[in-house]
């Protein structure tokens, strides 16, 4: 077997925006070689875009298998069509040029036979050149992309509680077909935060928000509570609303029990979608642990409750444009939150069971933070989102940076949040 690689990098007059505009519709007719191309979607929900090429009767198939609309970044592997390929992954991307307009870069790893390779190597640089100027040139006629419409609003959610031990209170829309999006909120948080999602969401398939143990109108269990207990609650409330598949959303705390219910039942969710952060400490060191705990309890051993030192964690989680509303709501959950609460949920946070594997992941995600986050920073989010893409079997990965917001996306960067999250759940419903 032989291996080679491809880089094509061309410039365009047209503004960065302008060119992704073009670029980010993955199953768009603007290469001059295609003759047709078609959207489709295989059994795990990823997209693949099917083609001819003019003067040839053979269809291709690309599938989607990572895209960041904030990073003006795509990329896609070959499923069929090219003959004796037995690996071909691609990569396109968009970035501003320092002298104006913009550079898009083209690229290609590939694995053949030794007889095919360089000719296989040749076309796809013939094909990525003729991208590149038709990319190009497109942008520089079409212009900027037209203003997105609006997300359809209004679903109304209800609180339901689950009588057991403990109890769990949920806020949850309307039963429709196709798999449960479950909001987990995080460590500062509420099923609350998630009111504006749910109102979304709620038009594509059933939603619900679930308070944590001890949050809101959850009860806190008899003992300390783990991740595991989490992922117990999880499969609690997907059986009382009788879902067999999931969609888990996370928020920071949140994130890191999805991503721990994604260990242990990967089966069972269609969708993963992990905001401001992911691994929680499970790569922290027991020192960094322990100084973690530490540092947050000092208030809760003086006697402080977490109303009292709210404002200062405001400060910390939002963004430096947060409005006054923003950060009412922020402070408003923080301070709800009883003491013990807090304490059994730091506990909790700093005991992690296990180093993450991110090759269990087999399942579509999307990830996101604010461009702000002082806590999950959108370089050690990308970091992640690369590791996943890289450890997956069949990587299908969205990462986005929130413009302008802090740590809790969610709230402080709703409408960002909420369009990307719906085009997310959109794919897994009839």
């Amino acid at each position: 077997m032989g291996q080679e690689q491809v880089q094509v990098i061309g410039f365009s007059t047209a503004p960065a925006e302008a060119v992704w505009a073009v670029a980010r519709d993955f199953c768009c007719l603007w290469h001059p070689a295609l003759a047709t191309m078609s959207a489709e979607r295989d059994a795990q929900g990823h997209l693949i875009r099917a083609f001819t090429i003019k003067g040839e009767a053979k269809t291709y198939r690309e599938r989607l298998t990572w895209f960041s609309d904030s990073d003006m970044t795509l990329a896609y592997t070959h499923v069929e069509g090219i003959e004796g390929a037995e690996r071909y992954d691609a990569r396109l991307g968009v970035a501003p040029s320092q002298q104006g307009g913009s550079v898009i870069t083209m690229s290609a790893n590939m694995t053949a036979r030794t007889t095919r390779i360089n000719e296989m190597a040749a076309g796809t640089k013939a094909v990525f050149e003729e991208a590149v100027a038709a990319l190009a040139a497109v942008a520089e006629t079409k212009g900027m992309a037209a203003p997105l419409p609006p997300l359809p609003a209004g679903i109304v959610s209800q609180r339901q509680l689950i009588d057991d031990l403990p109890r769990l209170a949920i806020e949850v829309t309307a039963a429709k077909p196709g798999p449960l999006c479950l909001f987990l909120h995080g460590i500062g948080g509420s099923r609350l935060n998630w009111q504006r999602q749910l109102a979304t969401i709620g038009h594509l398939t059933q939603a619900a928000a679930l308070d944590l143990r001890g949050y809101g109108d959850s009860g806190l269990g008899a003992q300390e509570s783990t991740v595991d207990d989490y992922c117990d609650d999880i499969l609690r409330v997907a059986e009382v609303l009788g879902a067999d598949k999931l969609i888990l959303v996370g928020l920071s705390y949140g994130s890191w029990i999805a991503t721990s219910f994604a260990m242990r039942y990967p089966e069972k969710l269609a969708g993963l979608v992990l905001s401001g952060g992911c691994t929680g400490m499970s790569e922290a060191g027991a020192s960094e642990r322990e100084a973690f705990r530490v540092s947050r309890e000092i208030p809760l051993n003086a006697g402080q409750v977490p109303a009292d030192f709210a404002p200062s964690v405001v400060n910390v989680i939002a963004g430096p444009h947060a409005s006054a509303a923003v950060r009412e709501e922020l402070f408003t959950s923080m301070a709800a939150i009883p003491a013990a609460t807090y304490r059994d949920a730091l506990l909790c946070f700093t005991n992690p069971r296990e180093r993450f594997d991110f090759s269990r992941l087999d399942m579509p995600v999307l990830m996101m933070t604010g461009a702000y986050d002082r806590l999950a920073p959108p370089a050690e989010i990308r970091s992640v989102a690369e590791r996943i893409f890289d450890a997956a079997k069949n990587p299908d990965l969205r990462f986005e940076v929130i413009a302008g917001v802090g740590h809790v996306c969610n709230v402080e960067g709703a409408e960002v949040f909420t369009r990307h999250l719906h085009d997310f759940v959109a794919r897994f419903v009839p």
